[in-house]
């Protein structure tokens, strides 16, 4: 079992902590609407809101489309300097009454809460993912943590009713000793969910790069010491404030490198659109290097290839398909093409999920696929490892293949139909890579836009029940296992 004093940090991991720097980062960030409706945003940022947005914002604020109750305004100065010039930009952060119009989603998308052993922590794959912070540089109007962001309610599968909390390191890291100690005693799998060890894990949030070189440099040496084999950091900041990939950053990174150079790093990064990183000509055009290539954001750029020249750092990119933001195939084209030039690889296009009020943002799921479809045609084949991903409650569900023509003898193709295909799935994953055919419906935003619709379920994605509360290691159990 674990040992007293797990959490203290060895020698060499106080010396990690001792060599980091954590300078403070002035991002310039316009919190809420308040300052644009009393008009004391800073004068160049006014213009962002005409007149008459904001007075269709103000008309609904403290009602129950209140926008703000669902999604605070958050924006930096860098992020707004790119927005300016581009629509899909503006409508990534701008606050819109039709938001608001249609509330319905899931408080709880995924059900993820059923798969939280500890306070802020998921565990459902191999992988465990921590809600580190609560809050972005700025706020993405579709986020898929929204509730988290917005510090809503949840209730949860016992019926408790609380706000999602923040993981904390000393719970955490009991946790991944504990259940790896039962692992490794069973011969490798969890008696009691299957699982192997819990190898991975993601800081997640919000955005942990709002943290402190500091506090982020504590998570990892303290999951490093865990015996975690590799940390991911899931973050958008490399396009709302790039400054903050700043040389010490760099030197925490190559310095956790050196003192654990056994434990891998990933980043994973958030573009929606290319002009978040590429630069333009006054037409609006992309601007091109002398090769043809495309000029990147000088900040950016830097950020960027900071990164990805340690060789010991994999950068990837995703990001969900929005209605009005990216839902465009030479969009998505010139932004896979110019993120696998400099190092960065496309790891999944998402669907958008059943958050709250998901009507007003996500793409129909076929359109979805077309789009990133016709947006991969004329990439290498190593820019277009993407793949287009929709998450089921049972886990990550591709969206394997839409088809025009009807399956001969087959009631319910006439259409054409479409596939989905298990890619992830919760505790030993005895789904993976089962499928569910549904007839097609080009208006389906949701899987219960095909539930009248099922040809084939052998994944069992329209005949699910909540994950068994008995099959997760609960917090008891870890108590009394500790």
């Amino acid at each position: 079992m674990a040992t007293a004093n797990k959490n203290e940090l060895s020698e060499a991991g106080q010396a990690f902590l001792a060599s980091i720097e954590s300078p403070k980062y002035d991002r310039d960030i316009i919190n809420g609407l308040k300052p644009f409706l009393e008009d004391k945003a800073p004068e160049d940022i006014k213009t962002f809101y005409s007149r008459d947005e904001l007075a269709k914002l103000a008309a609904i604020k403290g009602t129950e489309r209140d926008v703000e109750q669902r999604m605070p305004v958050k924006l930096t100065r860098h992020f707004f300097e790119l927005a300016r010039t581009s629509d899909p930009l503006k409508k990534i952060i701008k606050a819109d009454p039709s938001e608001t119009f249609n509330l319905a989603g899931s408080e709880d998308p995924g059900y993820q809460m059923d798969f939280a052993p500890v306070e802020g922590m998921l565990h459902k794959y191999e992988m465990g993912l921590l809600y580190a912070v609560s809050t972005c540089s700025a706020h993405c109007r579709f986020c898929y943590r929204e509730e988290l962001i917005s510090q809503k309610d949840i209730e949860r599968q016992d019926g408790t009713v609380a706000r999602k909390g923040l993981a904390k390191i000393v719970p955490v890291t009991d946790y991944i000793r504990t259940h790896n100690e039962i692992v490794a005693a069973n011969g490798g799998r969890h008696p009691e969910t299957g699982r192997e060890k819990l190898r991975e894990v993601l800081l997640s949030g919000g955005d942990p790069m709002v943290l402190p070189n500091r506090k982020l440099g504590e998570w990892m040496a303290a999951l490093a010491e865990a015996g975690v084999e590799s940390i991911r950091l899931g973050t958008k900041e490399m396009s709302f404030y790039p400054k903050r990939f700043d040389e010490a950053f760099l030197a925490m990174l190559d310095q956790f490198h050196e003192t654990w150079p056994e434990v891998g790093f990933r980043l994973m990064i958030h573009f929606n659109h290319p002009d978040e990183f590429l630069l333009k000509d006054d037409n609006g055009e992309y601007r091109t290097n002398p090769n043809g290539s495309l000029m990147w954001h000088a900040d950016t750029l830097e950020a960027m290839q900071g990164v990805v020249s340690r060789g010991w750092i994999n950068v990837e990119n995703q990001a969900p398909i929005i209605k009005d933001v990216n839902d465009d195939p030479d969009a998505l084209r010139v932004m896979q093409r110019a993120l696998y030039r400099v190092g960065v690889g496309n790891h999944y296009f998402f669907c958008g999920r059943d958050i709250v009020a998901y009507r007003a943002f996500n793409v129909p799921i076929e359109r979805a696929w077309q789009v990133l479809n016709e947006s991969q045609k004329g990439l290498s084949g190593v820019e277009t490892h993407a793949r287009l991903s929709i998450t089921h409650y049972k886990g990550k569900t591709e969206v394997a293949a839409v088809t025009n023509e009807p399956i001969p003898g087959v009631p319910g193709t006439e259409n054409g139909v479409l596939i989905f295909k298990i890619l992830r799935n919760a505790l030993d994953a005895p789904d993976r890579g089962k499928v569910c055919i549904v007839g097609r419906n080009p208006d389906a935003i949701w899987f219960d836009d095909y539930e009248d619709r099922v040809i084939f379920d052998e994944a069992g994605l329209f005949d699910y029940g909540r994950v068994d509360k008995k099959r997760i290691e609960l917090k008891e159990k870890l108590d009394v296992a500790v």
